[in-house]
Parts: C-alpha cells; sequence; structure tokens
C-alpha cells in the first residue's frame, strides 16, 4: 500500500502549504542525520521525512497524490499476471460502464504508459471515418432548380481482405498475454483498482493476428468510385450539401463519415442573386414610362406580365412574390425585383427629333427650376 506522506508529517489532509512546510522543518531538525550520528533509525525517519514533502510541497504532485495515491509517472506496487494488480481497492468495480468518461480514459492510458503488452496493443473497438470534403461549380441555372450528377471520388474505403480490421483472422493469433483470454484487465492506482475492457486485444480475449498484406494493418484502402448525388435547389456559394455515409471508411467495423460538397455557384447575363432573392433590370420605352402599360419580364420560372403605371420614373422597383430562388429545405421560394430603366428613343431619325421637341415644349415647367437651374 502506498504511504500516507500527510500521516508521516503529522499533518491532516486540508492542512495549508505553510501548515506543511513548519511540520516538515520541525521533523527534519528533529531527525536531522547530523543532530543523530549513528542512528540508523533517525536516518531512515529522516528520509521518509524528505519524500513526503517533495510530494505535499509540491502544489502539483500534491493534487496527484490527493486524486490517485501517487505522485510520479508510476505507481507503487505493480500488476498481478494477467491483468490484477496487487493490495487492496475497489475490486470488481467496473468504470468501463461509464462509456468515455475520464475513469476509463484514465484506464486506458494505464495500460498504453508501459508494460511489454503495449507494444502488441490493438486498437480498441470501432472507429467512426473521416468526412470528405469536395468542391462543385454549378451554372447559375442548375444551382436554382437543382441538379441529379455524378462525380468522381477518391476516398477510403474498407479492406475486402481482412473485412476492415487490418489484420487476418486466425492467423498467428493466439490468447492475449494482458488479460489472458478474458477480455477484462484489471489495473492499480494507489488506493484505487480499475477494471474495464483490456486495452491490449479491446475485450476480444486474442491478441492481434498476422497483419493484412493488402492494407498492412490499416483497414482500409484508397479506392476511386464514381458516385450518383443529387444537389437540391436553391443551393448558393458557399453551400455545404451533406450526403451521408459518402466520406472515408471506418475502421474496425466502425460506421463511415460523410461527404460534403461545397457549390460555387456562376453568375447569370441578366440575374443578380442576394439569397433567396433575384433581381434584374429591365429597359422601358419614354411611352411606356409616361402613359404606362403591360409589359413581359423574364423570371426563373418563365415570363411574367407587370403594369406600369404612368409617370414611371427610372430606377422604379416592382416587386414578384414567390418568383425568386428556392430556399433548401423548405416549401418556400423569394421573392423577384424589377427594376425599370428608361431608354430614350434613336436620336438619329428625324422625325423622332421633331417630335421629341414638340413633347419638349408640351412637357410642362423645367424639372430642374427647384435647384435654380434654367
Amino acid at each position: 500500500m502506498a504511504k500516507d506522506y500527510y500521516q508521516v508529517l503529522g499533518v491532516p489532509r486540508g492542512a495549508t502549504p505553510a501548515e506543511i512546510k513548519k511540520a516538515y522543518r520541525k521533523l527534519a531538525r528533529k531527525y536531522h542525520p547530523d543532530l543523530n550520528p549513528g542512528d540508523k533509525t533517525a536516518e531512515a525517519r529522516f528520509k521518509e521525512i524528505q519524500e513526503a514533502y517533495s510530494v505535499l510541497g509540491d502544489q502539483k504532485k500534491r493534487a496527484q497524490y490527493d486524486q490517485y495515491g501517487f505522485a510520479g509517472e508510476a505507481p507503487p506496487g505493480g500488476a498481478e499476471p494477467g491483468g490484477r494488480a496487487s493490495g487492496p481497492g475497489f475490486e470488481g468495480f467496473d468504470f468501463s460502464d461509464y462509456g468515455s468518461s475520464s475513469f476509463r480514459d484514465f484506464f486506458d492510458s494505464v495500460f498504453r504508459g508501459g508494460g511489454p503488452q503495449s507494444r502488441e496493443r490493438a486498437p480498441a473497438g470501432p472507429q467512426r471515418g473521416d468526412d470528405l470534403l469536395y468542391t462543385m461549380s454549378l451554372g447559375f441555372e442548375d444551382a436554382i432548380h437543382g441538379v441529379q450528377t455524378r462525380i468522381r471520388l477518391n476516398r477510403l474505403a474498407a479492406c475486402d481482405t481482412c473485412g476492415g480490421q487490418g489484420f487476418v483472422a486466425g492467423a498467428g493469433q493466439r490468447v492475449c498475454p494482458t488479460c489472458g483470454g478474458s477480455g477484462r484487465a484489471t489495473m492499480q492506482r494507489g488506493f484505487m483498482r480499475f477494471s474495464g475492457t483490456c486495452p491490449t486485444c479491446g475485450g476480444t480475449g486474442r491478441a492481434p493476428g498476422k497483419v493484412c498484406p493488402v492494407c498492412h494493418g490499416e483497414g482500409v484502402v484508397t479506392k476511386s468510385e464514381v458516385i450518383s448525388v443529387r444537389i437540391p435547389a436553391g443551393v448558393d456559394n458557399g453551400s455545404k450539401v451533406r450526403i451521408p455515409g459518402r466520406g472515408n471508411a471506418g475502421r474496425r467495423g466502425g460506421p463511415p463519415g460523410d461527404l460534403f460538397i461545397s457549390i460555387t455557384a456562376a453568375p447569370h447575363a441578366f440575374f443578380k442573386r442576394e439569397g433567396p432573392h433575384i433581381s434584374v433590370k429591365v429597359p422601358i420605352t419614354v411611352p411606356e414610362a409616361t402613359v404606362g402599360g403591360k409589359i413581359d419580364v423574364p423570371t426563373l420560372w418563365g415570363k411574367a406580365t407587370i403594369r406600369i403605371p404612368p409617370g414611371t420614373k427610372s430606377g422604379q422597383k416592382f416587386r414578384l412574390r414567390g418568383q425568386g430562388a428556392p430556399v433548401p429545405g423548405k416549401k418556400v421560394r423569394g421573392d423577384e425585383f424589377v427594376e425599370v430603366t428608361i431608354v430614350p428613343p434613336p436620336f438619329d431619325d428625324q422625325r423622332v427629333r421633331e417630335l421629341m421637341k414638340e413633347l419638349e415644349r408640351l412637357s410642362g415647367p423645367n424639372p430642374r427650376a427647384a435647384m435654380g437651374m434654367n
């Protein structure tokens, strides 16, 4: 059993650093070899006091000692054959039930930290594969309406030879030297005993066999695949489309990761997009702006008709509800905003020039008069 350093110095566990230092100085003076020449008992006691103070006098070592019952990289004592540790403790208490808790991580790290068995340790349990990112360029209308396409992808797939395990089944396998074939192991840390799945064999009771000659123990190999993907309607620049299970294969039977497709959409000749909303500039004639009328305008879904009221000014906007881009994952669409621009008639036609002069005489006061312009 590990020494009780608090008892060695004669202080309670809640003692302050000042109290610990005071107790150490008092005992060190009492049992110092120079004051007790030839006294082997005093010499041994002095060494014990020095050892206790080297731990309790250091904040980090004291915290480790308080938590685990020892200070340093290895606990006092060792493990019995088959992974069982000597001495009293929390025997039979299975910390593996706590999943990925600190108890299980701590127990796992004990076996990784030393002993010849750590060199032949098998990875413990299935591991999920990594996600992959693929960049796809789309035309403006394909991004709006969605598209079904095929892509070539290089990804890690489970090795067919070993079934993704990394070792050839039955080839060179033997009873696990750590747990003796039980699949369970126990380790002593100070006053505490930890029990859980054997980290060397992953609970199988068998040590790893012959390394797979195809994947060299990795359990996965690189493959080039052509897969079909569906890009939903309404994606935009920077959108990411998730394709479940198309990432790298998991190891030792773990699930595969996902494939994420990052979208880059090309611009359009006259449509502009802001999220789900679309804007477009449409030219109108002077008569249309003056007397009004109905005109056809383009939308993402075909032609639509809008009414131009009399006296419409250049730059005026009209809203078409539901004529914008789809919102991915929802059954709604944005709006389209039509901005009209007045286009003057041909200036090189003599008849048009005469009519414009006549119109100028009838057009009323100077629109710049309020600005002090003639």
